[in-house]
């Protein structure tokens, strides 16, 4: 907080204005003790990160598009809303979002593009996307460039929604979404013409593993073009590559209704 002088020269306490972006730190590839975890990541042009509002802190409250804006950190545009208290933020924009549109965050709205209400009041059949798993905590699926979920049925206190990848779940009823699509759903053909793209993106170049001599990957080493000589591929750190089954056993497996294909 700063203070200023008032007419009557008075200091008094001014609330600090909420700001729309902050510092990125690099930390691409690395672990929690700074070692490489995840190779071919690094360098990249500078950011700054857009501060979000996935969740819906102004519920029953008007805001109007003022603009719609690139975000190099994420591969959906991004909208940017105003109050009527004339404050700011940055929301994920949905397909077809325009500037000088209205929408409303509420536990039922009407349902109109951009509109952020409860699934419960939400009709069977509509798209969303921007999807809360617990109630409150904003949301955390169906976010990415070009994807929605479908809402296909309500039981008691659950939603079943159909997922991006074709796996149906079941969401409480008292979690928030957006109503239609998230934009930018052409992102997926765009292909990078050279390496200095990927450079600037912060994607390092990728060497086959067995290309690289045995200290530095178990596929390594051979004269020439030799095989990996295992039964299975595997990562530099010896775990089970391409195919292999990742997902551990997870509370959230009772929510499933039918598994991604």
């Amino acid at each position: 907080m700063t203070k200023i002088q008032n007419s009557k020269g008075i200091l008094t306490k001014k609330e600090p204005e909420k700001r729309l972006v902050s510092g990125l730190k690099k930390k691409a590839g690395r672990g929690s003790f700074g070692r490489i975890t995840v190779w071919h990541k690094g360098g990249g042009v500078k950011r700054l990160y857009r501060l979000i509002e996935f969740g819906q802190e102004k519920l029953d409250k008007l805001a109007k598009v003022i603009a719609l804006e690139y975000d190099p950190n994420r591969c959906a545009y991004l909208a940017l809303i105003e109050y009527e208290d004339k404050e700011r933020k940055y929301i994920i924009a949905p397909e077809g979002l325009k500037i000088g549109d209205e929408i409303i965050f509420s536990e039922k709205a009407p349902l109109v593009l951009g509109n952020r209400m409860k699934l419960k009041n939400i009709p069977i059949g509509t798209f969303v996307y921007n999807i809360e798993l617990e109630p409150g905590r904003g949301g955390k699926i169906t976010r990415s460039a070009g994807n929605s979920a479908q809402v296909l049925a309500q039981e008691q206190k659950y939603i079943h929604l159909k997922m991006p990848s074709g796996e149906i779940r079941k969401i409480l009823a008292e979690c928030f979404a957006s109503i239609g699509q998230v934009s930018n759903s052409e992102h997926r053909f765009i292909k990078l013409r050279k390496a200095g793209t990927a450079r600037l993106k912060g994607i390092r170049p990728t060497v086959r593993g067995s290309a690289m001599n045995p200290v530095d990957h178990p596929h390594g080493g051979g004269e020439g073009r030799t095989g990996i000589g295992l039964k299975h591929p595997k990562t530099p750190w010896g775990k089970p590559a391409l195919g292999v089954k990742t997902r551990k056993k997870k509370w959230t497996d009772k929510l499933i209704i039918k598994r991604r294909k």
